[in-house]
């Protein structure tokens, strides 16, 4: 073999490890309540969890408390099975999160109390939902 070809075939190699490794780390969604028996055995890996913010019946998110110098936040979310937990941020507010249709946040129970989020993913309304309806509405008259 030609030294070119045993680089190529180290290089495909690395990448091959560094592929398999990283599904390794690929997490699946899990509840509050897995998350907190997960704190519970001494596991303190980062979990996610998929939800919605907590709103009131006319859908004003309820449970939004930002820290007074605006570096961090606490809010209420609802997991997919249902279980209110209350969620510490340390970071600003991201842009229209109050807006968001779904909520992952990444992190784990430091407290029985807290979840702790490393990071918050947030799934907006998309900008063409009210655009698809109004065309179908008028379509129809």
């Amino acid at each position: 073999m030609k030294k070119g070809h045993i680089i190529g075939l180290g290089i495909i190699a690395v990448a091959i490890v560094i592929i398999i490794s990283s599904i390794g780390d690929a997490s699946s969604y899990e509840s509050f309540s897995t998350a907190k028996d997960m704190a519970s055995n001494g596991d303190e890996d980062p979990i996610h969890v998929v939800g919605h913010l907590k709103k009131d019946s006319r859908g004003t998110v309820t449970g939004l408390e930002v820290s007074q110098d605006k570096t961090s936040f606490t809010f209420t979310m609802v997991d997919n099975d249902g279980t209110e937990q209350q969620v510490y941020y340390n970071e600003p507010v991201p842009a229209d999160f109050t807006r968001s249709e779904q909520v992952v946040v990444i992190g784990a129970y430091k407290t029985d109390q807290m979840f702790v989020a490393d990071k918050i993913l947030m799934k907006c309304p998309s900008k063409y939902q009210d655009n698809e309806f109004r065309d179908v509405t008028a379509s129809k008259k």
